[in-house]
């Protein structure tokens, strides 16, 4: 099965790359992805059983959206701090301690929050992620973990884990 899993994902990653629907593009898409199952099937580390799980990718879908969201709500926080005379800025580095368990899951969590604007992802140890934040708003632990992690945290753990 992990065989057949690694030819599925590589086959869909080769059609996502060329974006091309022609016969011998499916043709050497499929002759690729088989030889690199063959190859390194036996390396491949993901459990299949949560792979083919319809419901993460609902997850996944949900997920895109708030952060598609998150994104604009940060934009427009950012462009008013720019814009505004008095430039209400309060940056600061603050320590977020996540309850992801999987390192691919905490790496996801942490390129969502650089990708938000206001928020870039200094570094990861073990649980914390330190956050570069543009207006740290609390002193409280809790109130900016939720703040910063709270959505994508529960929506990541039910994709991932």
């Amino acid at each position: 099965m992990r065989y057949l899993t690694l030819f599925i994902i590589m086959f869909l990653l080769w059609m996502l790359i060329t974006l091309n629907l022609a016969l011998s593009n499916i043709i050497v898409g499929l002759v690729a992805a088989l030889i690199t199952a063959l190859v390194f099937g036996s390396q491949f580390k993901l459990n299949w059983k949560k792979f083919y799980n319809p419901l993460r990718y609902i997850w996944l879908l949900i997920y895109i959206i708030v952060f598609v969201w998150e994104c604009i709500k940060a934009n427009f926080d950012v462009a008013f701090r720019v814009l505004s005379p008095k430039m209400p800025i309060k940056p600061g580095i603050v320590k977020v301690r996540t309850k992801l368990k999987t390192s691919f899951a905490r790496v996801i969590l942490a390129n969502s929050i650089t990708m938000t604007p206001g928020t870039i992802t200094v570094d990861v140890i073990d649980d914390d992620l330190f956050i570069h934040w543009i207006y740290v708003s609390s002193k409280d632990s809790k109130i900016y973990t939720k703040k910063i992690i709270g959505r994508f945290e529960k929506l990541l753990k039910r994709i991932f884990e």
